[in-house]
């Protein structure tokens, strides 16, 4: 140390190099590892046979292609297996040119394998991390485990298996990121169980085309009150509402279509109108605007919001408390064989009978019997249809009343949360995105069911309201008169 006194050399440090750690097993006696092994190859066959299995189950059509594919070449060589392969495509292209349903029918499974290998198993695992849609425990990281995949040309079903601690609530946040990250206009979540949920990946609107009127029934008996069809949903099946036992608000925008709902309504009932075990009460602050189109259909029915108006719910609601007190202690709730007719009531402009009244007693008093009629016409076979633009508390003060609500072309986001309530909206029900090329289209929630519906209501055309009132005439052409109609 002293020979290098007044130097520049320094001493170099020590080097401090961690020392490598290796695996637990290597470090085990040599006999050890001879008995482990035939456990720990098990093991590994075991492991690729359920890798197989699970392929195999989420993609059968293609490992039976790629398989065939395999042995063709092997057996026949490369020129066959290309020349088998472009025989099919063009006979796969001509078969969709010419027949594009049929096509999409047969195709949707071989379409779904497609779609769930290349757009959502391929970047499951870095949309889930850039989603913060995955947790890391002890080191770890747990991942959704992506389950099936069902494509249906217009939307892909991809259920779902989320980690421990996770809500659906953290995926509806997430729902416009995933859409965008795998390639689609919108996203739905919707739970199916504790721990599972299913995404809706929505690629185009089924609903675009006008949906005319069916062919009349005309079978009364074949009316069934608790599943009356007034249109189609998304998923192409019957859209059905509930009259029987049930009360109904439909709100929407002018222009949203709210008339075709209440003409289709009408329209399914007319056989049990015509042999009288319906009746129709309606009232239209129009002039007749609306329900003046076929006024044979109702029972009574009155144009405006005046004394008349007001006249009429009282009236139904007296109806209502005279049949609960006649049912009381003999039947718990309206059937056809009651002797009496169900009653609908029809209310084209609600705001107008319960909020724009500018008499405050006429005003008090039609809310207190549509108050009435909604609350107790349950059981007496009184039910009630209406329609309104506003959905303010102010204006419909008692929507809770209204089992059935139905929310067609809205103009604000919170207009659907007043309709539809709290958390339907995050779940896929933007009624206020609803195009007003497609008047008719609305969101139902009803009282006791999680999930909305989309669905869009026929649309009734002059000719078949015309139609409707010969039906009901019998042929006799009953002229459009102002005032009361009965």
């Amino acid at each position: 140390m002293n020979a290098h006194k007044g130097s520049r050399w320094i001493d170099p440090a020590p080097l401090e190099v961690a020392r490598p750690r290796l695996p637990w097993w290597t470090m085990l006696p040599g006999w050890v590892k001879l008995v482990i092994f035939p456990v720990v190859l098990a093991w590994v066959l075991v492991w690729l046979v359920g890798k197989l299995a699970r392929l195999c189950w989420y993609y059968p059509i293609l490992v039976t292609m790629v398989a065939g594919a395999v042995v063709l070449d092997w057996w026949a060589g490369h020129y066959l297996v290309g020349s088998v392969v472009s025989v099919l495509l063009g006979g796969l292209l001509t078969w969709w040119w010419r027949s594009v349903d049929t096509y999409q029918r047969w195709m949707r499974w071989l379409r779904t394998e497609v779609r769930r290998l290349w757009v959502y198993a391929w970047d499951w695992r870095t949309v889930m991390r850039l989603s913060n849609l995955t947790g890391t425990a002890k080191g770890r990281e747990y991942r959704p485990k992506l389950k099936r995949v069902r494509a249906e040309g217009w939307r892909d079903k991809v259920r779902v298996r989320m980690i421990k601690g996770q809500a659906p609530e953290q995926w509806a946040e997430r729902a416009s990121g995933l859409a965008h990250s795998f390639h689609a206009k919108s996203c739905r979540v919707r739970v199916l169980g504790p721990g599972k949920i299913e995404l809706d990946l929505i690629h185009s609107d089924p609903l675009t085309k006008v949906l005319p009127l069916p062919v009349m029934p005309t079978d009364a008996s074949a009316v069934d009150l608790k599943r009356i069809t007034i249109g189609r949903t998304e998923t192409g099946k019957p859209w059905r509402i509930r009259l029987l036992g049930n009360q109904i608000l439909v709100v929407g925008v002018q222009g949203a279509g709210k008339g075709s709902l209440l003409w289709s309504t009408v329209w399914a009932l007319a056989p049990m109108i015509k042999t009288g075990t319906v009746r129709l009460y309606g009232i239209d602050p129009k002039g007749g605007m609306e329900l003046g189109q076929c006024p044979m259909a109702f029972h009574k029915v009155v144009y405006g919001n005046g004394v008349e108006a007001v006249e009429l719910l009282e009236e139904i609601a007296e109806q209502v408390r005279e049949r609960a007190s006649r049912y009381r202690g003999i039947r718990r709730r309206w059937t056809r064989d009651s002797g009496e007719p169900f009653t609908l009531l029809i209310v084209d402009e609600l705001a107008d009978v319960i909020a724009y009244q500018t008499d405050k007693k006429l005003k008090e008093r039609a809310q207190a019997a549509l108050q009435t009629i909604t609350s107790q016409g349950r059981a007496p076979g009184v039910g009630t249809l209406c329609l309104v633009q506003d959905p303010r508390k102010e204006i419909v003060p008692f929507r809770n009343l209204f089992n059935t609500r139905i929310a067609m072309r809205l103009d604000e986001p919170a207009q659907v949360d007043m309709v539809l309530g709290d958390g339907v909206r995050e779940r896929g029900a933007e009624a206020h995105e609803i195009s007003e090329l497609t008047p008719g289209v609305a969101w139902a929630k009803e009282d006791g069911k999680r999930e909305p519906l989309r669905g869009r209501a026929f649309y009734a055309t002059d000719e078949n309201l015309t139609e409707l009132g010969h039906y009901l005439t019998g042929g006799a052409v009953v002229p459009f008169e102002g005032g009361v109609a009965a």
